[in-house]
């Protein structure tokens, strides 16, 4: 027991130990928050444990350090022409106050070393950080115009992201709100999609609206809207034109054949006999059972109920603005619609399992021509949404 409680408390001084180590690192290499972080984490846990001493004291010098370090670099960018400045000092300001959030609940903070109370001088930034995120919001809107006034889908989409950053900051900033639904639309890719029927044939109305329904492709992005109307107002970037081109439909096909089944299966018991004729016994003396088997047979008459069909065509993407075609995909799906069912003569022990489905199958009606056409088209439109979101 006693050998236990000494291997517990050398592994809690070796663990403090180690800390304080790495806190002495931190604060060798200048990375002070990072020191101040790891002795809060101790110290939240005891902060009048003997172990932790070292760590009031290494907690003392690294916000020291870090506040002065923050302090001399704002100063130089207020004086300097760095690009983005203004963000620079009013995020430096904001970890200057956060530290003080970080610190003040732990205090007073004791150290017995030191034989006082540790020294963290607070300061009030409220001031410093509401001027420094004016600034910085100020910037930002300039820079958000800036982009807005290139005039191509790219850079309103930055001023939108920029935007983005002065409304989190200042959401009624002047006409900030404006602008974002502003970019938002002249950022955005809208893509008109047609179908286009040269087959000869009419295309059952439920199938146009079902491929021209994007709502349930799942493709409409944040920048990219897909539109099976014009509407007005909206200049069109891309177009996806789908045109089918051919429709085969196969005649209704009924196939009968006849396939004999036979299977051996057990049909009871009898005692088992040698040669001789005599009885086999088994080690208690007692007749040893058997089992007996039969072969049965069936005829089996198998129809088959066929028809199917073929949609062809292909998908034409264009660059609207360039007038010019991008990419040309070809487009096929095929449906085949079966049915097969059966009867038989004989005995039905000979089937297997698969026939005996087909014998509770029955003769059902044709698809028509229509419903044929609409369940190809099912499987066209995944094939239409998987060209559609690898170009966009």
């Amino acid at each position: 027991m006693r050998a236990f409680l000494f291997s517990i408390v050398a592994l809690l001084v070796f663990s403090s130990c180690s800390s304080v180590k790495r806190n002495q690192k931190f604060i060798a290499e200048g990375d002070y928050d990072r020191a101040i972080d790891l002795a809060v984490k101790k110290l939240q846990k005891d902060k009048h444990a003997d172990k932790n001493d070292e760590h009031i004291i290494l907690l003392e010098e690294a916000y020291e350090k870090a506040v002065s370090e923050d302090t001399k670099r704002i100063n130089f960018l207020k004086k300097s022409n760095e690009s983005n400045k203004s963000q620079k000092i009013y995020f430096l300001y904001k970890r200057l106050e956060d530290r003080q959030f970080q610190i003040r609940p732990l205090l007073p903070l004791y150290s017995k070393t030191l034989g006082r109370n540790a020294n963290f001088k607070f300061k009030d930034y409220s001031n410093e950080i509401i001027a420094a995120k004016q600034n910085y919001v100020a910037d930002l809107y300039t820079d958000a115009i800036r982009l807005k006034n290139r005039n191509t889908i790219e850079n309103y989409r930055n001023s939108y992201y920029v935007l983005c950053d002065i409304h989190d900051l200042q959401p009624n900033y002047k006409n900030v709100n404006t602008l974002l639904d502003e970019t938002r639309f002249l950022g955005t890719d809208f893509v008109l999609v047609s179908l286009n029927n040269r087959t000869n044939q009419i295309i059952p109305l439920r199938l146009e609206q079902e491929l021209l329904d994007f709502n349930t492709y799942g493709l409409n992005s944040f920048w990219t809207e897909f539109h099976s109307k014009p509407e007005n107002g909206i200049d069109y970037t891309h177009a996806i034109d789908l045109n089918l081109r051919n429709i085969a439909i196969s005649p209704e096909r009924i196939s009968e054949t006849e396939e004999r089944r036979s299977q051996r299966i057990k049909d009871g018991w009898e005692y088992k006999k040698d040669r001789n004729g005599d009885f086999v016994l088994d080690r208690d003396g007692n007749k040893i059972k058997v089992d007996t088997y039969k072969k049965v047979s069936a005829l089996l008459q198998i129809t088959v109920q066929e028809k199917a069909v073929q949609v062809a065509g292909d998908v034409v993407y264009k660059d609207l603005l360039k007038n010019r075609i991008i990419n040309d995909y070809p487009l096929a799906s095929d449906f085949v619609f079966e049915n097969i069912f059966a009867t038989y003569r004989g005995d039905k022990e000979a089937l297997s399992t698969e026939d005996w489905t087909w014998v509770q199958n029955r003769f059902v009606p044709f698809p028509s021509n229509e419903q044929m056409v609409f369940d190809a088209g099912e499987d066209l439109k995944v094939r239409l949404k998987e060209i559609l979101k690898n170009n966009f």
